[in-house]
C-alpha cells in the first residue's frame, strides 16, 4: 500500500473522530441548556373562609335543594323547564363543552404514535457524468440486463412517528385539557343557575305588576267614586269648579299610570319567552306565588360549602389546576425531546416487483434528540406568560371565592332588612287606607278640604305600590340567596 493511501485512511480516521467528539459535546450543550430553566415566583392559593356568615349560622343550605324543589310554583317550574330546553345561550354553552372535550381527545392522541399508509409513484433520472449516475450505468438487475433509464420508483407502506413523553409535556397538556373540559362543565352549571335566577326575578317581577294593576284599577273606582261626590257638592254649590276639575286630573293621571304598567307587562312577559328561546305569548302565572316563596324557610349553610357548591368556584379551581399544568408545560419545552420513526412499506422501480421478498422491502427505525439552542428567548416567553395567566387564575379563584361570600352575607342582610321594612310598609299601607275614608267623611261634612282627600289617596297610592315593590324585593332576595350559595345546577 502506497504512503499516500495510508494518510489517507489516517485522514478519514481523524476526521471520524473529531465528528464523533463533536456529536457528543453537540449533545452535551442542548441537554445542558436545555435544564437551564428561568425561575419564577410562584404564589399558592388561598381558600380560606370564615367558619360562619355574620347574621346566620346553619349547618344544612338552600343550595342542596334542587331548583324544582325550591320553586313550588307549577306555573314557574314549567317556564324553567321550557328555558333548560329551548335557551339558546345555554346551548351555545353545551357546544362549548363539546369543543372542550374534543380538545382532551387531541391531546390524548399526541401520547400516542401516529401512523399513516403512505403510497407513491415517480420517476428519477440521474446524470449519467456523476458518481451515482456512473454507478447505476454499471449496475446489472441480472445478467445482460442493466438499470432502466430512467428510473420509476413505486412505494406502499406505513410510516409511524412518536415522541416519546420523557418529561411529561404530553401527559401534562392533556390533563390541562381534562381541567379546561371539566370547567367548561362547571361553567355550563353557573350558566343555568344564573338562568334559572334571571327567569325566577322576571317572573316575580311580573307579578308585582299584575298587583300594582289590580291596585290601580281599585284607585281609580275609588277616585272616581269621590269625583261623582264632588260633582254633586258643586251642584250644591258646596265646592268650586276647580275642585272638579282637580279630581277629574287625578282620575285621569291613575288610568294613565294603568296604561303604564300593561305596558311594562307586555315588555316582561317578551322578555321570559325571549330567556325561555320562544316568540312573545302570554305567560300563565299563578299571583299568589309571592307569598309561598317569602314565607319559604332558607338555610345559609356555613361558607365553606360555597367551595362545593358554587360552579364558578369550582371552575376557578379547575383553571387553577390547569394553568399550574400548562406552567409544567412550558417548562418542558427546555428539555431534549425524542422522537423515534419508523417505517415499512415496499419499494419497487416495476410493480410487478412489489411482491417479490424479500428484495422489495423495505424497512428503517430511527431515533432523533433534540433540544433548544437559539430560539430560546422564545421559550422563555411562552414560559413566563403561562406563568403569569397561572398567577392570574390565583387572583381569579381568591377573588371568586371572596365574591361569593359577599353576595351570600349581602342577600342574608338583605332578607333581614327586608322583612322589617316590609312590616313597617303594612302599617303605613293600613293607616292610610284608613285616612282615606276619614278624609272622604271629613270631607262630605265640609270638615276637610278637597286638596286633602286628594293627597290622601295619591299618598295611599304610592304606599301600596312601595309595599309591592318591597315584597317583590323580598321574593328577589330569596331567589339571590339561592343563586348565591350555589344553588340551581343540581338535579333532582
Amino acid at each position: 500500500m502506497s504512503n499516500k493511501s495510508i494518510n489517507s485512511i489516517a485522514t478519514i480516521e481523524q476526521v471520524g473522530r473529531a465528528l464523533q467528539v463533536a456529536m457528543v459535546v453537540l449533545f452535551f450543550s442542548l441537554f445542558t441548556t436545555g435544564c437551564k430553566t428561568p425561575s419564577l415566583v410562584e404564589r399558592s392559593a388561598s381558600a380560606g373562609m370564615p367558619d360562619a356568615y355574620l347574621v346566620a349560622s346553619d349547618t344544612n343550605s338552600s343550595a342542596q335543594l334542587s331548583w324544582q324543589e325550591y320553586f313550588q310554583d307549577r306555573y314557574l317550574v314549567a317556564l324553567i323547564d321550557t328555558a333548560l330546553a329551548n335557551n339558546q345561550e345555554l346551548n351555545i354553552i353545551l357546544q362549548e363543552i363539546r369543543i372542550a372535550n374534543n380538545e382532551v381527545q387531541a391531546k390524548r392522541g399526541e401520547l400516542l404514535p401516529s401512523v399513516s399508509l403512505k403510497g407513491g409513484a415517480g420517476v428519477d433520472k440521474t446524470a449519467r457524468y456523476t458518481p451515482l449516475g456512473a454507478n447505476e450505468a454499471t449496475t446489472d438487475i441480472e445478467p445482460g440486463r442493466e438499470m432502466p433509464d430512467p428510473v420509476p420508483d413505486f412505494m406502499l407502506g406505513a410510516v409511524a412517528n412518536w415522541e416519546v413523553d420523557i418529561w411529561h409535556k404530553l401527559r401534562n397538556a392533556k390533563k390541562a385539557a381534562t381541567m379546561r373540559y371539566l370547567g367548561s362543565i362547571e361553567g355550563q352549571h353557573f350558566m343555568q343557575t344564573n338562568l334559572i335566577a334571571e327567569i325566577a326575578h322576571a317572573y316575580y317581577e311580573l307579578l308585582a305588576l299584575d298587583k300594582q294593576l289590580v291596585i290601580v284599577q281599585r284607585n281609580i273606582e275609588i277616585q272616581s267614586s269621590a269625583l261623582r261626590i264632588v260633582r254633586i257638592q258643586k251642584t250644591a254649590a258646596r265646592v268650586t269648579e276647580l275642585a272638579v276639575r282637580k279630581f277629574e286630573a287625578e282620575v285621569l293621571h291613575t288610568r294613565s299610570l294603568q296604561f303604564d304598567i300593561q305596558q311594562h307587562i307586555v315588555v316582561k312577559e317578551n322578555e321570559l319567552n325571549f330567556l325561555l328561546g320562544r316568540f312573545p305569548q302570554p305567560i300563565a302565572r299563578e299571583s299568589t306565588a309571592f307569598d309561598q316563596l317569602i314565607e319559604q324557610p332558607y338555610r345559609s349553610g356555613v361558607p365553606a360549602q360555597l367551595l362545593g357548591n358554587r360552579p364558578d368556584i369550582r371552575q376557578a379551581e379547575l383553571a387553577l389546576s390547569a394553568a399550574k399544568l400548562e406552567v409544567k408545560v412550558a417548562k418542558a419545552r427546555f428539555y431534549p425531546s425524542l422522537d423515534i420513526s419508523a417505517a415499512l412499506g415496499l419499494q419497487a422501480f416495476n410493480p410487478s416487483f412489489l411482491v417479490k421478498a424479500p428484495e422489495s422491502v423495505l424497512y428503517g427505525l430511527a431515533g432523533d434528540v433534540t433540544a433548544p439552542l437559539l430560539n430560546r428567548k422564545a421559550i422563555k416567553a411562552a414560559y413566563k406568560s403561562a406563568n403569569a395567566r397561572q398567577l392570574q387564575t390565583v387572583f381569579a379563584y381568591e377573588q371568586t371565592i371572596l365574591k361569593a361570600y359577599v353576595e351570600v352575607l349581602n342577600q342574608l342582610n338583605n332578607i333581614e332588612n327586608l322583612s322589617a321594612s316590609y312590616a313597617l310598609r303594612a302599617q303605613e299601607v293600613e293607616a292610610l287606607t284608613q285616612s282615606i275614608k276619614i278624609a272622604n267623611d271629613l270631607f262630605k261634612s265640609a270638615r276637610a278640604d278637597y286638596m286633602e282627600v286628594l293627597l290622601t289617596q295619591r299618598d295611599a297610592l304610592e304606599s301600596k305600590f312601595d309595599l309591592v315593590e318591597t315584597q317583590m324585593q323580598q321574593a328577589n332576595a330569596r331567589i339571590a340567596l339561592y343563586k348565591a350559595l350555589g344553588g340551581g345546577w343540581q338535579r333532582r
